[in-house]
């Protein structure tokens, strides 16, 4: 039977997390009270356990010490050295603060944003997608309305059931949340758009929920620019009205230029409506709003069509971690579940950035899942993983050797 040729000595699970410094992470923990009274479950532990059981899409504390159990040996060379139980895990997750894990989170972006920055497979060719920002919510449901105020109702019940909104804004060249907020699901997102966060000549795309006039004001005099979709029951003047007529006689553009009053605040915007075709093949007129008055409506459209990445990245993370089920009822151990998912996420953006082959974030996900405890060297391998996926499916179908009977 051959071998494969990319046998390492330490678990992909141990490459995958080599970034992560015990002595820094164990810092961030003391910096934050984690390690008083604490024996062996450190916090550099008690992260590489929550990833651990985040990266396997395990759904209970039971799943996750059962699991380490088994690997138990494997897991001494990532640098656990003993398995929690279910208890420890859980006075864990309701005792150590959530911003231990939120500074972990920070110093890893930090430490990787040029790498996520300089894939040209997930950036744009955009003169201005370096200084794009996109800002959105996602709402994560949980199984009571007495940590985080729900909003709307359940469609059978009628019941309001919890919710927790995760508040996140990316660099559209980075695809990962460079800043993150979390509020109970009855927030209005506007509270999140800080003009003071952003510089001169930087774009940002954003939802419609977060129209305010004294901050869009405000944008304006730091020289940002923002683009979003308009209301419908928005107020205001017109100065200029423009139609773009293609050769057809058909419009392909309108552009306005307006004056909102509100509270004393006169904002001055332009307003560009055009036809979106849809899936189905039906035309929709869509209106954005922005303070720009330079860059032609294409432009100005294709930077509004790149919210689709934050809605993406939402998606994904929902799709491949468990958050559907938590390892705690605390607000404190759903907030640690929420940033050890996305330290996963980044985790797992920075290998993709860095590996050759292309792969889906889904498909890496789960392969990475599959051979989490193989003593595989990790880039080699999922840079050229079908030789290695055949040796391991033939010894998966070999016999088990035979037991002689006794005599």
């Amino acid at each position: 039977m051959s071998k494969s040729s990319n046998f390492f000595g330490q678990p992909i699970y141990g490459q995958l997390i080599k970034s992560l410094n015990r002595e820094k992470i164990v810092e961030f923990s003391r910096k934050h009270c984690g390690e008083k009274y604490v024996k062996s479950f450190d916090g550099y532990t008690h992260l590489l356990t929550m990833l651990y059981a985040v990266i396997q899409r395990f759904d209970s504390l039971r799943e996750i010490e059962t699991s380490m159990t088994a690997e138990v040996r494997k897991l001494h060379h990532v640098g656990i050295d003993t398995v929690p139980k279910r208890s420890t895990l859980s006075d864990a997750n309701a005792r150590r603060s959530e911003k231990f894990f939120e500074e972990v989170y920070r110093d890893l972006y930090a430490a990787n944003k040029d790498i996520l920055s300089s894939d040209s497979r997930r950036n744009g060719t955009e003169e201005w997608i370096k200084q794009l920002r996109i800002i959105d919510s996602t709402t994560i449901t949980l199984f009571s309305n007495a940590i985080f105020k729900g909003v709307g109702r359940h469609p059978k019940t009628g019941k309001k059931k919890g919710g927790i909104k995760v508040h996140s804004v990316i660099h559209a060249n980075e695809g990962v949340p460079c800043d993150v907020q979390f509020t109970s699901a009855a927030t209005n997102d506007s509270f999140m758009l800080a003009p003071s966060h952003y510089s001169h000549n930087e774009i940002v795309a954003l939802d419609r929920a977060y129209i305010n006039y004294a901050k869009f004001e405000e944008l304006t005099d730091r020289g940002v620019v923002y683009v979003t979709k308009m209301k419908k029951n928005l107020s205001y003047e017109v100065l200029v009205d423009c139609m773009h007529q293609n050769p057809q006689g058909l419009m392909e553009y309108r552009e306005q230029v307006v004056v909102f009053r509100k509270d004393g605040i006169n904002h001055i915007a332009r307003i560009i409506t055009y036809v979106d075709i849809k899936k189905n093949g039906k035309p929709k007129l869509i209106s954005l709003l922005t303070n720009d008055f330079d860059m032609p409506p294409e432009t100005i459209v294709a930077i509004y069509r790149r919210r689709w990445q934050i809605e993406s990245l939402f998606k994904q993370i929902k799709q491949n971690f468990p958050l559907r089920y938590f390892y705690g009822e605390s607000a404190n151990a759903i907030k640690i579940q929420i940033w050890v998912t996305l330290i996963a996420n980044l985790l797992l953006s920075v290998l993709q950035s860095k590996l050759e082959r292309r792969w889906s974030f889904s498909g890496l996900a789960t392969i990475v899942r599959i051979v989490l405890m193989y003593y595989l060297n990790l880039e080699k391998f999922l840079n050229q993983p079908d030789a290695d996926l055949k040796i391991m499916l033939a010894e998966a179908s070999e016999s088990p050797p035979e037991v002689p009977e006794n005599c």
